[in-house]
């Protein structure tokens, strides 16, 4: 049986199991009055009682890809790969410099989701360590499914500060189960908190099973984020070792044959095959590690699934003419050229740059590039019925970017104009006639990103011939020709990453945990800079890497409304929201720098704190 959702009952015992949020007001401390057997001394009675912390942190990670502007969004725009689309309005966070402060509104659909990123990882945080503080309660039938518990308990906890480690920098580290109030938290340094979670992992990885229900942790995931954890402390042998686990091992394979649903269909291929919604969580699926499962027909699903065409899909039905001057496409479903139904209703919140449009696609063999899978706006057809009663001659022609004399026939080109990876994003949508994206399973851990991840290491390690031979498992299996091992270095590395794991990986994440190594390192970046912790939100690569590869903050580019997108190197690490701090009355959360309130800092805490 799939463990992953039970029911919402169970969920709701967890939550109530859990007790306390992290949201830095007082009036959230709020101490639980457990009703009759939600109490957890019966709750934790035995493994299946405590195992439903465990389905609230899985339901926790879920939302991260979910919903109208999912908190994926943020981490994109804050990266190379993509920009905030929204043009008709202030407040999306395209001027990064005005409107990313601690005091802003940062959990705004419309807006930003820095502060669901704090808000939910302590959430996460807090459902892991009741798990983790009360593993001792419940009666086990051994040793085996304790700490099989408490090995899946320590991954989630760990995946939460991973993410918070580099979001955010130094934070409070909480280890156990708070269940009075606290506003006396401390700051803990970083590299603290990972070695912790590194130290927890390696438990985890000698105790949690190979193979487990799909959306729960598995052996292959605990050593996936392992590998990320010691890459963010710089421990390049441990990362090696700790991918390989993955990778040499006999439970998951890279896909490189047809399978699934469509695999008859001979205009199909591999890639495609390994994101349809029905094929990520089968058996015949060997890729994917960790999953967040989500269904149509499963209670405690997402209502209104995953939303992930109407956010990434182009704003296409709007705003684009023929040369003919008349308004040439239409989202109207069940007409004569209805494309809708294929392409989804796009509104184009997440918009992808240049970078990830054109720069990185470097061979023309790509299946993921290729026809079909990738959709360019030229592959969209003038639906709109006007133009067949007007004599247009382009209705069913495709689209035009420019006229004969040269005038562009789209008043937004930020948002109804560029180019999107279809095989990936899209999704089918029984329950709209204008599909958004509805519900589906979504990679979380990817094999393919575990090859990349042991590629980063060889590279900061020397080691260029291994550093090809993982980028090239991956590169492969798209059909393209393998690098020379002369080429690679850590830009190879994000490029193919971008190429492969598009709104998969939470790409600022990782942009700052390679901006970390580089100054904890001193080795010199590709563009020839050397980087150093001090002056760290001044200089780093993170924001040169994006003012190299973006054309939107790099070029004082502006929206319809007249809103310019900027940046600045202190955007490495989100700034901590206000209430936090301003709640915490007992003690100092520290600020990052760069941002107000950064002048109140104490020195973080260099070891675990006393709890």
């Amino acid at each position: 049986m799939n463990t992953t959702y039970r029911t919402k009952k169970i969920l709701s015992l967890a939550f109530v199991a859990a007790g306390l949020t992290l949201a830095g007001c007082k009036e959230n401390w709020l101490i639980p009055e457990p009703l009759s057997f939600y109490a957890p001394e019966n709750t934790f009675k035995d493994a299946a009682g405590i195992r439903a912390t465990l389905v609230a942190c899985e339901r926790n990670m879920r939302i991260e890809w979910f919903g109208d502007s999912p908190p994926i969004g943020t981490e994109a725009l804050f990266s190379d790969i993509a920009v905030e689309g929204t043009t008709d309005k202030s407040g999306p966070a395209q001027n990064l410099n005005l409107l990313i402060t601690p005091d802003a509104q940062l959990n705004h659909g419309d807006y930003n989701k820095i502060g669901w990123y704090w808000i939910e990882g302590y959430k996460g945080i807090k459902y892991a360590n009741t798990c983790i503080t009360r593993i001792d309660e419940p009666t086990y039938k051994n040793e085996q499914e304790k700490n099989e518990i408490l090995g899946a308990a320590y991954f989630h906890r760990a995946y939460r500060y991973y993410r918070l480690t580099q979001q955010f920098g130094d934070v409070p580290l909480i280890l156990t189960d708070i269940i009075t109030p606290k506003l006396d938290f401390q700051t803990t340094k970083r590299e603290v908190i990972l070695k912790k979670m590194k130290e927890d992992l390696e438990f985890a990885e000698k105790w949690v099973p190979i193979v487990t229900d799909k959306g729960s942790v598995n052996r292959g995931s605990v050593s996936h984020l392992l590998t990320k954890i010691n890459l963010a402390l710089g421990l390049f042998d441990d990362a090696i070792k700790s991918a390989s686990n993955v990778i040499d091992g006999t439970q998951h394979k890279l896909m490189v044959n047809r399978f699934g649903v469509d695999a008859g269909n001979a205009n199909r291929n591999v890639i495609w095959d390994l994101h349809r919604p029905a094929n990520k969580s089968i058996g015949a699926n060997t890729e994917g590690l960790m999953m967040v499962i989500d269904r149509l027909a499963i209670e405690g699903n997402v209502e209104t699934g995953i939303q992930i065409m109407r956010n990434t899909v182009p704003f296409w039905f709007s705003n684009i003419n023929t040369p003919s001057g008349i308004r040439g496409t239409i989202d109207t479903y069940g007409i004569e050229i209805d494309q809708v139904t294929s392409l989804g209703r796009g509104i184009g919140r997440i918009r992808p740059t240049n970078y990830s449009q054109k720069l990185i696609w470097d061979d023309k063999k790509d299946l993921r590039h290729a026809p079909g899978n990738w959709m360019r706006m030229e592959d969209i057809l003038y639906n709109n019925p006007a133009l067949k009663t007007a004599n247009d001659p382009y209705y069913g022609k495709p689209l035009q970017f420019r006229n004969a004399a040269g005038a562009v026939l789209t008043i937004d080109t930020i948002r109804c104009w560029f180019e999107w990876p279809n095989y990936k994003l899209y999704i089918e949508d029984p329950q709209r006639v204008q599909p958004q994206g509805g519900n589906t399973d979504w990679y979380v851990f990817r094999l393919a990103e575990t090859y990349l991840l042991r590629a980063e290491a060889y590279v900061w390690k020397g080691d260029l011939v291994n550093a090809a031979k993982d980028i090239n498992a991956v590169r492969t299996r798209a059909k393209c020709d393998p690098y020379d091992a002369s080429k690679i270095n850590i830009n190879t590395v994000l490029d193919e990453r971008a190429r492969e794991l598009y709104l998969e990986e939470p790409r600022k994440t990782e942009l700052t945990r390679i901006a970390y190594i580089f100054a904890m390192t001193g080795k010199p970046a590709p563009n020839g800079k050397t980087y150093s912790m001090a002056t760290f939100s001044e200089n780093n690569y993170f924001y040169d890497r994006i003012m190299e590869k973006t054309d939107f903050y790099n070029k004082k580019v502006l929206t319809r409304h007249a809103d310019e997108y900027t940046m600045s190197p202190y955007h490495v690490l989100w700034p901590i929201p206000q209430p936090t701090i301003d709640g915490n009355t007992g003690a100092v959360i520290n600020q990052n720098k760069g941002y107000n309130g950064f002048q109140n800092n104490i020195p973080a805490l260099t070891e675990i704190p006393k709890e």
